[in-house]
């Protein structure tokens, strides 16, 4: 039995109420930001309630009014964020999935040598191979294409590693037992394997679903038409240089609708999320 003291779990509490206040405060200011008009967030002090341009701003970074320095909406930037992050997704965990399966329950010549290889490939991450890739998918034609957005992206060390683990750990009956029964390598793989790895894949598809959707710097190379831009390029678009003034209300409710998508991701999935890890951890 633990001794709870009073003094210790109030410090506990008032550090991580700090925190939070830390971390909503700028979203806080964001969402204030795009109630107002433009030049009621450049005075000096920035109101800190709420005004009465919720609707008007939203509507305006939505469907496009001409203010976004742009000739597509959110709304079309959002949607394309929304094809490569499932993209994204599913690929690596379909990719992981096939190969961290035949690593585990296929016998073959350098198997070994083929997941360590696969592993190291951390070490590589897109920044640093960028610019062969980009020249891969230019050659290709994929420029200004879903495609291209996604697929230089989906193979993931990681997820392999992490579902490799994971079937390490299924019982070696359960293996004779499939194969007694007749079911082959596919049949036990579908049947089997992935229903018990449904617990990591939704842990799985939470991050990876944020990192598609959070992807600036290949996006920035891989696209040159506006129509093709996802909604964090499509952010930085509408902070115009020089001297012409920033939307910053658009631009503020822009990023707000941005957080939307992942932030249901998260709270659909929470549950499943946390047993996925915890269940990996075993």
């Amino acid at each position: 039995m633990v001794d709870r003291n009073p003094w210790l779990t109030f410090f506990s509490h008032a550090v991580m109420l700090l925190g939070v206040a830390i971390v909503a405060f700028p979203l806080y200011l964001a969402l204030v930001a795009s109630t107002h008009q433009a030049a009621a967030i450049v005075q000096s002090p920035m109101p800190l309630l709420p005004g009465a341009h919720m609707w008007e701003n939203y509507r305006d970074a939505l469907v496009g009014s001409g203010k976004l320095g742009s000739t597509t909406n959110v709304l079309h930037m959002m949607w394309v964020s929304f094809v490569v992050a499932i993209t994204i997704t599913v690929g690596k965990i379909a990719i992981s999935l096939l190969s961290a399966f035949a690593i585990v329950y296929f016998r073959f010549p350098f198997k070994m040598l083929c997941f360590w290889a696969i592993f190291i490939t951390l070490m590589l991450p897109v920044e640093v191979r960028i610019l062969p890739t980009y020249k891969v998918v230019a050659d290709l034609g994929l420029l200004n294409s879903y495609a291209g957005l996604s697929l230089p992206l989906i193979a993931s060390a990681t997820a392999t590693f992490l579902f490799r683990q994971f079937f390490l750990t299924v019982p070696d009956e359960l293996v004779e037992a499939a194969r007694i029964d007749g079911a082959g390598p596919m049949r036990f793989f579908i049947d089997i394997l992935v229903p018990l790895s449904r617990t990591s894949i939704a842990a799985l598809f939470v991050i990876q679903f944020i990192y598609g959707w959070n992807q600036y710097l290949w996006p920035l190379l891989m696209t040159t038409s506006e129509d093709m831009y996802p909604v964090v390029i499509g952010i930085k678009r509408m902070l115009a240089g020089g001297e012409a003034a920033v939307d910053w209300n658009i631009v503020m409710a822009t990023a707000i609708l941005a957080m939307l998508p992942p932030t249901l991701v998260v709270i659909l999935m929470q549950k499943w999320f946390v047993k996925g890890l915890v269940d990996t951890e075993k």
